[in-house]
């Protein structure tokens, strides 16, 4: 009995400390920045600009392509992931969001571990990552606070 009682304490208290790392860590994504806004602000400024420039084939590509993300973390990876993609449309002045503007904004969105399942979803969908490979190595850690010079340093060369 005083065996399954440890065990019980201990799985309930590293349930509690998983549940407390994600709550804390959409905590900090709502800290206001330094221009005021915090990281969920600018993501919702990002959907909202951009919700009417998504193509129905567009949609789809994305819902594949976050399909390997465990479902109950899905739906808060799809809007980060949005909302990037619409991010790096209207830096480039787009009017719809197509494929290329979707691919580049979903390797910009995501970190470097997950670059092999993304890697491998577009070789499913037989999309040529050749014109993307200079953005693998802008991965979230690198990109994160510069990300506009660095992109704007690969595309010029």
């Amino acid at each position: 009995m005083g065996l399954l009682l440890v065990g019980w304490g201990v799985l309930l208290i590293t349930l509690l400390g998983i549940g407390g790392f994600f709550m804390f860590r959409k905590f900090l994504k709502q800290l206001p920045k330094t221009d005021g806004k915090s990281i969920m602000d600018w993501e919702l400024h990002y959907l909202n600009q951009t919700k009417h420039m998504w193509k129905e084939e567009e949609k789809d590509l994305l819902n594949e392509l976050v399909s390997p993300v465990p479902e109950l973390f899905r739906d808060v990876a799809k809007q980060s992931i949005a909302s990037k993609i619409g991010e790096v449309a209207l830096k480039k002045r787009k009017n719809i969001i197509d494929q290329d503007v979707l691919v580049e904004g979903y390797i910009l969105a995501t970190p470097k571990r997950d670059h092999k399942f993304l890697r491998k979803k577009l070789k499913e969908k037989e999309i040529d990552v050749k014109p993307y490979e200079y953005l693998f190595h802008l991965s979230k850690k690198d990109y994160a606070d510069n990300w506009e010079e660095k992109y704007k340093k690969a595309t010029n060369k």
